[in-house]
């Protein structure tokens, strides 16, 4: 989303300002900052709660041209569990694009995930690679924060829910998800329910946000809205509470096909015929929305460009080239099947 002209024009804050909201000094702030054990939990979590609020962006150390001086590899750093990740599609998908990208420069790309913060942390801090590609959900994630204020190169593939001067590359996907909904209202779809995505992640957040601009541009009200988690059993889940609370509703918007095909099961347990009963549009266009039954209507998103733009844009900076925007927004693609 766009700055204000009155965001643009605030100054960044700064580490003083970091350590008076949280309540220490400023050596403390910058001890957390460079993950120091001379701090104690408190301290530590009282910190980066200032930093995230802030949305404090710590000074980059300068970029270098000089091949001899850089580690020779980038870390992919993703903050999500790593069970629900491996069963995403998206990650994997994201990923090889990056990875695919970087191979043309003879660059590795490493991946961790977040499950022992602390570990990673040290890792990063190490010198062992030369940037970030870093991939969160949810944003309150402490591994989120402790790389977005180091002084390493970072690329984020996604928006950032906090931290709104750091690059990143990003699918449409309020835009997506409004055109989802325009075609449920073109085919004279009535109550128009979401499943919604979670709302500490920016892709929750800006899908559901997408839904309703499509409604308030006919001058009609949300329908009812449950939310799940991005997996297959949570849309299973938000389809049957939507289901009690409006066992009318002719239409739903699915802010992920994983949770989709959730909806898809719900509404057959539930003698739903799915479109003549109840639409259902999707969001991601994964490979097997085309196998459900019926065909998923949904959304497409450049998933593998969405790994590789990240990837040149990130090695760009680290060999010092000039910036561009720090958004870098693709397109999205309403894909239009028997399902709504």
């Amino acid at each position: 989303m766009p700055a204000t002209d009155a965001a643009s024009k605030r100054e960044a804050p700064t580490l003083a300002e970091v350590a008076a909201l949280a309540g220490v000094s400023p050596a403390t702030a910058s001890r957390v900052l460079n993950n120091s054990a001379r701090v104690s939990p408190t301290a530590r979590q009282q910190v980066r709660e200032a930093v995230t609020r802030l949305g404090y962006v710590r000074q980059r150390a300068p970029r270098t041209t000089d091949a001899s001086r850089q580690a020779h590899g980038i870390a992919a750093v993703v903050c999500g569990p790593s069970p629900r990740i491996f069963a995403d599609p998206f990650y994997a998908r994201v990923l090889d694009g990056a990875a695919t990208a970087l191979a043309s420069h003879d660059m590795p790309l490493l991946l961790a995930f977040g499950e022992r913060p602390s570990a990673v942390e040290r890792y990063l801090r190490g010198g062992h690679v030369s940037g970030v590609l870093l991939v969160c959900t949810p944003w309150g994630n402490p591994l989120a924060t402790a790389v977005a204020t180091s002084r390493l190169p970072v690329m984020l593939i996604g928006r950032p829910l906090h931290f709104p001067d750091l690059a990143y590359v990003d699918a449409d996907n309020r835009g997506g998800a409004r055109r989802a909904v325009e075609h449920l209202i073109g085919h004279g779809k009535q109550t128009i329910a979401a499943v919604g995505g979670p709302r500490d992640t920016s892709v929750g957040v800006d899908r559901l946000a997408g839904y309703r601009d499509a409604l308030e541009s006919v001058d009609r009200l949300p329908g009812p809205i449950a939310y799940g988690d991005f997996t297959r059993v949570s849309g299973v889940h938000a389809m049957s509470r939507l289901l009690d609370h409006r066992p009318n509703l002719d239409a739903v918007f699915v802010a992920s096909d994983l949770m989709a095909m959730g909806v898809l099961h719900a509404l057959k347990r539930a003698g739903r015929r799915v479109p003549d009963d109840v639409a259902v549009v999707g969001f991601d266009d994964l490979p097997m929305a085309a196998y459900t039954e019926p065909p998923l209507t949904t959304v497409r998103q450049p998933v593998e460009e969405l790994g590789a733009v990240a990837a040149r844009r990130l090695l760009a900076t680290i060999g010092g080239g000039p910036e561009d925007s720090a958004m870098h927004v693709l397109p999205t693609t309403l894909i239009v099947r028997r399902s709504g």
